[in-house]
């Protein structure tokens, strides 16, 4: 199974994929607004053809309006609180230097919050 992991955020996305059980991150989408954010990630998910795609929600405003994106393309949602945290801290323990860290948090953060989707979604089936 093919799953996308997305990371939104009023910047940028971060996007993951998992094949297999194992996510990783994919890439980070720079975007203007909410409307740009929609076209991107339609597009990402035509080119990518998941079987399942799955957003991060956090709390508060920024959990609102990430589960109001989740349902504008049909996607699940899923628990990301401190997944950037946990994106910055594993990539500074791997020694990735700060450019390139600062580049993809985005996609690491979602790639963390995939994993944990995975994870969670294997042990409750």
């Amino acid at each position: 199974m093919k799953i996308l992991g997305i990371d939104y955020g009023r910047a940028k996305i971060g996007v993951a994929i998992a094949v297999n059980g194992f996510s990783e991150p994919l890439k980070v989408i720079h975007i203007k607004n909410y409307n740009e954010a929609l076209e991107k990630i339609k597009t990402e998910i035509e080119s990518e053809k998941p079987d399942k795609v799955v957003v991060g929600v956090s709390e508060g405003e920024m959990g609102e309006e990430s589960k109001k994106f989740a349902e504008a393309i049909g996607a699940e949602t899923f628990d990301e609180t401190l997944s950037s945290q946990d994106a910055q801290r594993m990539s500074r323990e791997a020694g990735i230097p700060v450019k390139k860290r600062q580049g993809m948090e985005d996609a690491y953060a979602a790639a963390i919050m995939l994993q944990n989707y995975i994870d969670t979604s294997r042990f409750s089936a």
